[in-house]
Formats: C-alpha cells, structure tokens, sequence
C-alpha cells in the first residue's frame, strides 16, 4: 500500500512590523547608588531561570496528562489544533490524539491523527486511508513545519524550548485548574524558536528576524507546590496573525500505557510533515 504524506496545508502571514516602547525615570541623586546596589543584589541573589530548569528537570524525571491547544491565524482565516493525552519522560512512552478545528467545521468532519511513542519512534495512524496501518518515524528526524510547533507534538520539545527561556521574572502567583502555581515570565530568542525547525519554515522566521531585529516569542510558565510544571503558554503576535501554545500538565505520576501497533502494520517512513503532526 502507497501512504502519501502531505506537505503543511496552514499558511500564516508570517511578517509584521513590531514596535516596543518604554521609558523610566532616573532616581534622585541621593537614591541612585543605593538603588544600584539594590538592583545588584537582587540580581546576584535571584535567578528565576534557575527555577524554571529545575522545573523541566523534575518534570522531565516523571508523567503527566497533557492536554495542548495551539491557536494559529492569519487575520483571515483561525484554526485551533488540540492535542489530548498523557506521556512518561523516563520511559520514553505517551499516547495522543491531535485534531485540527477550523472555523465553520463540525468536529466530527475535522481532520484526526493518533500518536504513540515508543522510545525513538513515533507511530502514527488513525486516518481512513491508511486502512489501520500505522506510519512509523524517527523522533529525532522528525521537524517542525510551523511557528510554535513541537515535532511530531512532542512535549519533550516544548520542555527543551522553556529551559532555554530568558530574561525570566517572577510574575505572581496564581491557580492553574485548581492547583496552586507560581508564574514565571520571559521569552525564547531566535536559536530556540527554530530549533528542529524545517529549512524553508526557517528562512521565513530568519527574514522576518531581518525586518524587526532578533526575534522573541513571549513564554509562561506556571510550576506547582511540588517544583513540577503545570502549564506552559508561548505567545507570537506577529500583526495579523499570531501563533499561541499552550499546554497543559496534570496528574503528575499516572501510569502511561502506550503499546506499539503490530509489526505487520508498521510502514515505516522517513519523515513527517502536515498541519496535524506539526
């Protein structure tokens, strides 16, 4: 049986112009050196990054129910990709199901895609025209193909990319459904957000780094009492269209069970790529 494996469907207008602006005050003359110090201290003293490594380090040791919806427009046209499941990190296991909501479309006539993971290998079936087959393909071959995607929604992605956020700060406290959570904010440079990005999507991030300076998408992320992350949330307004991730973590700990489809209904494949697998 032939499987043909189709090119990304979802273009996004991906060039805008931003614009940032701000100003500060300077403080009174008598002020100015104890601020500087204070400024330094707290500097020396506080490294939130630190804090948000140690949270994908924990996490990364562990399970979780993984529920992720990534929003994509144009200005014309929105679509909403929703990815639902769980994943074991040490075991190297997760099942998840990815489907494609576009405005106007019922759900039960919106494009469906089943994940397993196992080890290096990511397996993937549940379209009709592939008969109960499953495609099989390397996770380390595998690439992103849009803004914001992890490849093949791998949330060990998305892990790796809110380890490298920079400039973090401490933004508040606050609940995440229902669990208490400290939230911090900051923002991945350019190197991250192309990382295992598709050439010719690169180029695009690259032109429009050309146009505005470096790129930096905004990041979130909330982590628990337990020092394990809840939720994570990047964010790329680009004008008139956009791109927002966010997944969600819970049930820390659950078992995972995630078998891989039968021998005789594996094709195997050298790569990936389409709107559902990212």
């Amino acid at each position: 049986m032939e499987t043909t494996v189709r090119r990304p469907l979802i273009p996004l207008a991906l060039l805008a112009a931003l614009l940032c602006a701000g100003c500060s005050s300077e403080p009174e003359p008598e002020k100015a050196h104890a601020t500087e110090k204070a400024a330094t201290i707290d500097t020396l003293e506080i490294d939130h990054g630190a804090a948000v490594r140690a949270a994908v380090a924990k996490t990364e040791k562990s399970s979780a129910r993984i529920t992720e919806k990534i929003e994509l427009g144009d200005g014309t046209n929105s679509f909403v990709i929703s990815v639902d499941g769980a994943f074991d990190w040490p075991a190297g296991r997760g099942r998840l199901a990815v489907q494609l909501h576009n405005e106007g479309t019922a759900d039960e006539s919106s494009p469906r895609m089943d994940e397993i993971f196992r080890g290096e290998t990511l397996y993937f079936g549940g379209f009709a025209e592939m008969e109960g087959s499953w495609g099989a393909v390397r996770r380390d071959d595998l690439e992103a193909h849009y803004a914001l995607r992890a490849p093949g929604n791998d949330p060990r992605h998305v892990l790796t990319q809110v380890a490298r956020m920079k400039d973090v700060s401490k933004a508040g406290e606050e609940r995440v459904n229902g669990t208490a959570a400290v939230h911090y904010k900051g923002t991945l440079d350019q190197e991250t957000v192309t990382l295992r990005m598709a050439e010719d999507m690169r180029e695009k991030v690259d032109k429009i780094g050309q146009i505005t300076g470096e790129v930096a998408v905004d990041a979130d992320v909330w982590i628990d009492a337990e020092g394990r992350i809840v939720r994570t949330r990047l964010d790329w307004p680009l004008g008139e269209a956009s791109v927002r991730a966010t997944m969600n973590l819970a049930k820390h700990g659950l078992a995972v069970e995630a078998a891989a489809p039968d021998k005789a209904d594996i094709i195997p494949l050298p790569t990936l790529g389409g709107p559902l697998p990212g």
